[in-house]
């Protein structure tokens, strides 16, 4: 007997495909591109060395004129330090690296003086060869990673590379000698208190993730994962265990594909951040087709009929099996990509500022949160007994799923309308409804039928045509909102800056209508007559970064901060450091943060 399994293959291909679809978009195809402002020449103390010696290398830092990087050891947290790396052979001890002292210098952008580096400066390494090394030549590579400033603006972090070859072998001459004086370096690295920073992050990272579970853009997920667990449930505990650990599942290895397209991006001069594939059409689109298809299968229009062999795969019964599990996962993190949560953006940031296995680590770590309600699941299934029992009421309950994953189509719509034409925009719609209608026709054939595989092709050649006729469609000019309680100003952190000089208060809003936590913050907090009153009392002037589009100044700007998402409050004051808000925004914080700023 033949099962109808709902939409599995499909969905579970066309997420596949997702990382794909972001990876060929502009964004990844051109890059925000990063200048590298410093350079790195590596230099031996000696011109061999014998086998089981102590070999020192200078890592010789050029500044540009007019730019510094961050020290090691940043004044801010949320200021980017700077971090050498070296890649040994095996069998080599570890680096021991000492890292020049730092200057503090007052920028344009700041009130009290940081910590950086400027010209040229010097970072020394030693190391212990392996006494069993052979004789010859020794490949040892170094990478430089750093975010380069100066008085107005700060680039995203980018690597400079060198390499150096060690000759191994008898006769060695001391060599270099200038640049290994005591005076050259003089500040330890930091060791405990990276591991301890780590640690801490990656803590924040999970909590962000376990946070996303509550926020509205994986709601409609949530029903999915409701209705499907209540089925998994009625089937035993084996089965309800199974389901929640294929889940976590995919939601760890969509997290590990977003961490794979981080470090792509990134080592190709890119500069990445949470949810920055909302800023594409083409990847909004692809989801509105995911989400339309979602909805219509919650509508009983689109069921696949599976061979007898792969539906007893599956399992029988109205359960959905490991693949409907596995991809409702990957599903959950694509909708939770819009939303940031408290910690998220802190824990994002500082990973997208690090090598590739922090970046993994953290990516891991924020999955696992959002996973841990499926896992602890998976790990107490006695609490299944909370969950209904399954019966009629399920149809009912589908229905009205159907109807929220309709809602989250709309929301995406909205999204669009801010990226492409309005006449794009109208006949991608068009294109999604027939996309409805084919499926509504492939439910009326019958199966194994020409008129159903004819369908069939029609709705992926239509649901890929959708897509495509977002991919490289012109950017709409952004702008203000005129239907506020405030004045906007389109972002430009010079004047807000200079404004504050002059003695003016400046809150900046970084937004995008697809991040649904700054929507949520602008209709219950910023957008609220207390807060406007206390904004003209103050005369506070407001400006407004959307990042709703590809944008490198606002890009620039959250990574100068140590952020990679949306949203992000500030409040520049005069004489006195930049007020950062949380993710979560209240009136009361802002109240406070104007209050404190006039004393």
């Amino acid at each position: 007997m033949k099962r109808l399994v709902s939409l599995v293959p499909l969905s579970a291909a066309l997420l596949a495909v997702a990382a794909l679809l972001v990876a060929s978009t502009p964004l990844a195809a051109q890059g925000l591109y990063a200048a590298k402002k410093a350079r790195l020449r590596l230099m031996a103390d000696r011109t061999a060395y014998e086998p089981g010696a102590t070999a020192r290398i200078a890592g010789l830092v050029s500044i540009d004129d007019h730019w510094h990087v961050n020290s090691n050891t940043p004044t801010y947290e949320y200021l980017i330090p700077t971090v050498l790396t070296y890649e040994l052979p095996e069998g080599f001890g570890e680096p021991r690296l000492r890292y020049p002292p730092h200057k503090l210098q007052k920028f344009g952008f700041t009130e009290e003086p940081i910590a950086v580096y400027d010209g040229r400066v010097t970072i020394l390494a030693e190391f212990e060869l392996p006494a069993g090394v052979a004789a010859g030549t020794v490949p040892i590579k170094a990478s430089l990673r750093y975010q380069a400033c100066d008085e107005k603006q700060c680039l995203p972090p980018v690597n400079s590379e060198a390499s150096l070859e060690l000759e191994v072998g008898p006769g060695g001459v001391a060599a270099n000698e200038r640049y290994f004086t005591p005076a050259a370096a003089a500040q330890p690295a930091a060791g405990t208190s990276a591991v301890a920073g780590l640690m801490g992050m990656l803590f924040l990272a999970m909590v962000g993730g376990f946070i996303l579970n509550a926020m509205p853009c994986v709601l409609p997920v949530l029903s999915l994962k409701f209705f499907g667990l209540v089925k998994s449930a009625g089937q035993g505990r084996s089965h309800l265990v199974v389901g929640s650990l294929a889940t976590a599942g995919g939601i760890l290895v969509s997290f590990w594909a977003l961490a794979i397209i981080a470090v792509a991006a990134r080592s190709a001069g890119a500069a990445v951040g949470w949810g920055v594939q909302f800023q594409e059409p083409g990847f909004v689109t692809f989801l509105t087709v995911v989400v339309v298809l979602f909805s219509l299968n919650m509508w009983g229009l689109f069921e696949i009929p599976l061979p007898q062999r792969l539906a007893q795969a599956a399992g029988s019964g109205p359960r959905e099996g490991l693949a409907g599990h596995f991809v409702s996962g990957l599903f959950a993190t694509l909708m939770a990509t819009p939303c940031s949560a408290p910690f998220l953006g802190t824990a994002i940031g500082f990973a997208l500022a690090q090598q590739a296995g922090v970046i993994f680590a953290i990516f891991t770590a924020v999955g696992l949160g959002l996973a841990l309600p499926y896992l602890l699941l998976a790990i107490f299934p006695a609490t299944a007994r909370l969950l209904p029992k399954p019966g009629e009421w399920m149809v009912t309950f589908r229905g009205i799923m159907g109807f929220l994953l309709a809602a989250a189509a709309v929301w995406l719509f909205y999204v669009l309308a801010a990226q492409i034409t309005s006449e794009r925009l109208a006949f991608i719609q068009l294109v999604v409804l027939a996309l409805a209608l084919a499926t509504w026709l492939f439910k009326r054939t019958r199966e194994r039928s020409a008129a159903r595989r004819l369908t069939g092709v029609v709705i992926a050649v239509v649901a890929i045509g959708a897509v495509v006729l977002a991919v490289g469609a012109p950017a709409v000019s952004g702008g203000v909102t005129s239907s506020s309680h405030h004045d906007w100003l389109a972002f430009d952190e010079a004047e807000a800056r200079a404004l504050a000089a002059d003695g003016r208060l400046v809150f900046i809003d970084a937004t995008a209508d697809w991040c649904l936590t700054c929507k949520t913050n602008e209709r219950l907090v910023i957008e609220t007559a207390e807060i406007a009153a206390a904004f003209a009392e103050h005369q506070v002037v407001t400006m407004k970064a959307d990042w709703t589009n590809r944008d490198d100044r606002i890009t620039a700007f959250l990574t100068q901060y140590g952020k990679s998402a949306v949203p992000f409050y500030v409040l520049y004051r005069p004489h006195r450091e930049p007020h950062v808000f949380g993710e979560l925004l209240t009136k009361g914080q802002i109240l406070e943060a104007l209050a404190e700023s006039v004393e």
